[in-house]
């Protein structure tokens, strides 16, 4: 393999015209006695007639111009407030505020507000018996999903105040 690869960098060599004085007379001994070096340099030669031959397509003048003019004939997408309904956004709002709303008052009923003695509100949140909300699989995952979301705007809201933080330095 080693040879091989020789015999292919001698016979480029000898082809492109770098080989010396010396090294042409050997190799044009070699591929007079030999038939494995006359069947490699008729080979190559066959391969550098194909790439001297072979004329490279550059792209037009106009190639980047021609490339913007058809992007430019696309349809482009509308900015997001023309395409996002402030009604969908505006109605998951008020649910969830619902949902909150609906868990205090349901919280707020539990409690017995005619007991005698301290009214304060903590020991009236002592009474509160939240093995019954908080007992519901669906109730604990609902908390979990929003706890995620959460966490969502407020790495939005962070991310947004470190870039504006940025653009002011």
């Amino acid at each position: 393999m080693d040879t091989n690869r020789n015999m292919e960098e001698r016979l480029w060599e000898y082809i492109d015209g770098l080989s010396s004085a010396e090294e042409k007379t050997l190799i044009e001994n070699l591929l007079q006695t030999q038939q494995e070096w006359e069947k490699k340099y008729n080979e190559l030669l066959e391969v550098n007639s194909l790439l001297t031959s072979a004329e490279l397509d550059a792209p037009s003048m106009r190639f980047t111009k021609n490339v913007m003019e058809e992007i430019a004939k696309q349809h482009i997408a509308p900015a997001t407030k023309s395409y996002i309904n402030k009604n969908i956004i505006w109605g998951i709002g008020i649910f969830f505020i619902s949902l909150i709303v609906s868990a205090l008052i349901y919280g707020f009923s539990q409690m017995d507000w005619s007991s005698g003695g301290s009214n304060t509100i903590a020991d009236n949140l002592q009474k509160v018996d939240f093995s019954k909300i908080f007992n519901n699989t669906w109730v604990n995952a609902f908390f979990v999903v929003n706890i995620i979301l959460g966490l969502f705007l407020l790495d939005a809201y962070l991310s947004n105040k470190k870039k504006k933080f940025r653009k002011e330095a």
